[in-house]
């Protein structure tokens, strides 16, 4: 399996793209503003779009791909994108975007027989099949019913958090996972610690102490951070120390996984 790194910032700037990951060509994990990065070919082929939470950042691809794609998949009379998510998440994307106001709703588009999308809900720990992987649905603690991923593969678990603060049953859940790579959100700085706390993200102070509840040196990999604030935040994780390899993720970024 390969991941790919669409976009990985916490916000919008030049050269700055929210989160979403390609997994080998078919599978998106949320989709953020990344997407936009993707050829229109390689849209065609996503046929999974694994969704963390509701939050913009996370989601506000999905229409822009279904529109973008629905022509064309078609054609090639391909069937539904299916969606999953949460069931909550599931009813905030209905509810708010794709409501016929903010968006179209492709859940029905451009018929009820052959819509482009379709919503499949999903529950923490349950193991997903697409093709011949499996990724599992791990849980996370934010503002709103939220998830994290990890892509199973032979050797090792790609693990991704998806917003999160201190977060005790996923460190719980790993303790038996081998870990090939770890990807984890530090959304502000340690002088933001008490907005990190009211808004369910982590900083580099609780960042460390998440950490210490890996068993084994890991491959960790931050994300989530704001435009303009890369350098003093992964200064800050740096002069902590750490027995882990960590870097921060960027746009680009391609990650093996056996």
């Amino acid at each position: 399996m390969q991941i790919r790194v669409l976009g990985c910032s916490g916000s919008i700037a030049s050269g700055s793209r929210t989160t979403s990951f390609l997994l080998d060509d078919d599978v998106l994990i949320d989709a953020g503003t990344g997407v936009g990065d993707l050829s229109l070919e390689e849209m065609v082929q996503i046929d999974h779009i694994l969704v963390t939470h509701s939050h913009l950042d996370h989601v506000l691809s999905i229409g822009l791909l279904a529109d973008s794609v629905t022509r064309r998949r078609r054609a090639a009379m391909r069937p539904p994108i299916q969606v999953y998510a949460l069931a909550a998440t599931i009813a905030a994307l209905r509810l708010h975007i794709f409501n016929g106001v903010i968006w179209p709703d492709f859940t029905r588009l451009p018929d009820t027989t052959h819509p482009v999308l379709a919503f499949q809900a999903i529950e923490v720990g349950q193991v997903l099949t697409l093709g011949e992987r499996q990724v599992e649905v791990l849980p996370a603690r934010h503002t709103v019913p939220a998830v994290g991923y990890a892509a199973l593969g032979s050797q090792g678990a790609w693990v991704f958090t998806g917003d999160t603060g201190p977060n005790p049953a996923l460190w719980a859940r790993l303790a038996s996972l081998p870990i090939a790579a770890l990807v984890i959100e530090t959304a502000f700085g340690d002088d933001e610690r008490a907005l990190a706390g009211i808004s369910k993200h982590l900083c580099p102070s609780e960042l460390r102490s998440e950490l210490a509840q890996l068993n084994t040196p890991t491959d960790v990999y931050i994300t989530h951070i704001k435009p303009g604030e890369v350098d003093a935040v992964m200064s800050e994780i740096g002069a902590q120390g750490s027995r882990h390899r960590i870097r921060a993720l960027a746009s680009g970024d391609l990650m093996q996984l056996p």
